[in-house]
């Protein structure tokens, strides 16, 4: 029995979910594909993801390729109550609803392992981790999971380092049609729809502040300087800052950015990246949002600390006020793309869902012959995607020929053959 607010919300889901499916190619072919031949026939699968309408999409094609499906939010403000309802309606499990506290988050957590999954699909590292900490009987038949995000690999690696992880997971973060597109481009177009759709503010002439320079980072600044802003990008890896230089930005320490930003992204991953000697610093009107996974990037205990008046000043925006200064947070701190617009285009969570169903796939057919422990996701897998990607482009590539494979082989110098 599902978990949701209102199943009379199922047509206005059902209309997201048939306008996605329009606009994801790749996730199309390998429904075909897998709508004949049924490779998760007679499995259960247990989904942790933001629930709007491309992850909808994916659950539906499990679930047309022979798997019974459970599906929970991975974030209480990203579910969108109209989708739940609509898989719902088209027989899939769902124990999700927007704005659920953290006690019905983790109950919904708990309803959705209780399904006894074979495999897992995971956004955060929440479903895998309340499996091995409540779940630990349940773990000899999980075949095995697929983690989504960056964050969710670092909780992921830690276990394994501790031999704490009892499942293979596969890394699909880590997979080049994921973290090259997914986390660059889609996170730069969606947190700027999320910034923009809740402020209605000019972002051209603007400061903005980007704390953290992996992927995700990356594409945030990129989006920001094609919107007009003057971008500083603030990092702990000398490397990345280096990278952030030569792209174009200026670069320096957080504290100093402070006084200069008018608006602050952080994507890091990290806890207590934005505190209180941040907030003292920043300018009155300064906007504050989080495109990391949790919530805890900006330290909000220590802003409701400072603040002597805190009220909403728009949806999805509250106002807090203290020395004579306002300060906004968007989002209530959460992730502001999915929190405050519906996430990345369907086009790029193509490629990333197409990636998920096929880590699927290759941890099924693998099943007993990997290890416990976070695992990379096939270089062949990512070509198959990314080959699906280019014919749905009607785009055409060159190939090596049979020579030029053999001297890339070759250690020798060109012209000398490899045989006795």
């Amino acid at each position: 029995m599902s978990t949701i607010r209102d199943l009379s919300l199922a047509p206005a889901g059902k209309l997201k979910i048939n306008w996605v499916r329009e606009h994801m190619p790749v996730l199309n072919a390998l429904a075909e594909e897998f709508r004949t031949t049924k490779p998760f026939a007679g499995l259960r699968i247990a989904i942790c993801l933001h629930l709007e309408a491309k992850t909808a999409y994916m659950a539906k094609v499990l679930q047309e390729s022979g798997a019974e499906v459970t599906i929970t939010g991975s974030n209480p403000l990203s579910t969108q109550d109209d989708v739940a309802a609509a898989l719902v309606e088209d027989g899939i499990t769902v124990h999700a609803w927007y704005g659920a506290t953290n006690e019905e988050y983790e109950d919904h957590l708990h309803k959705t392992l209780q399904s006894e999954p074979h495999l897992i699909i995971d956004d955060g590292g929440d479903l895998v981790t309340l499996l091995h900490t409540d779940y630990p009987h349940l773990i000899s038949q999980v075949r095995g999971g697929a983690e989504e995000t960056t964050t969710g690999l670092i909780r992921l690696r830690a276990m394994a380092a501790e031999g704490a992880l009892k499942i293979p997971m596969m890394a699909v973060n880590d997979a080049y049609c994921k973290y090259l597109f997914d986390n660059r481009y889609g996170t730069g177009q969606s947190v700027w729809d999320g910034i923009m759709r809740a402020t209605n503010l000019v972002v051209a002439g603007k400061t903005v502040v980007v704390a953290g320079y992996g992927w995700c980072g990356k594409g945030v600044a990129l989006r920001a300087r094609g919107l007009g802003a003057r971008v500083i990008v603030c990092e702990v890896d000398p490397i990345r800052a280096v990278e952030a230089v030569m792209d174009g930005n200026a670069v320096m320490p957080l504290l100093d950015a402070a006084a200069l930003g008018d608006i602050f992204v952080t994507v890091t991953g990290c806890q207590g990246v934005l505190g209180r000697e941040h907030f003292l610093r920043m300018k009155d009107g300064a906007i504050l949002c989080n495109a990391g996974h949790f919530d805890v990037e900006i330290d909000k205990r220590a802003l409701f600390a400072l603040a002597e008046t805190r009220r909403p000043a728009r949806e999805n925006v509250e106002a807090f006020e203290f020395n004579g200064k306002k300060i906004y947070l968007l989002a209530e701190g959460r992730l502001v793309n999915l929190a405050a617009a519906d996430g990345h285009p369907a086009e790029i969570m193509d490629l990333s869902f197409a990636l998920q169903v096929e880590a699927l796939y290759y941890l099924h057919e693998n099943y007993g012959k990997l290890k416990n422990n976070v695992i990379s996701l096939p270089r062949t897998i990512d070509e198959k995607v990314a080959r699906r990607k280019l014919k749905a482009l009607g785009i055409a590539i060159d190939q090596l020929t049979s020579s030029q494979e053999l001297y890339l082989r070759s250690w020798k110098p060109e012209g000398e053959s490899n045989e006795d």
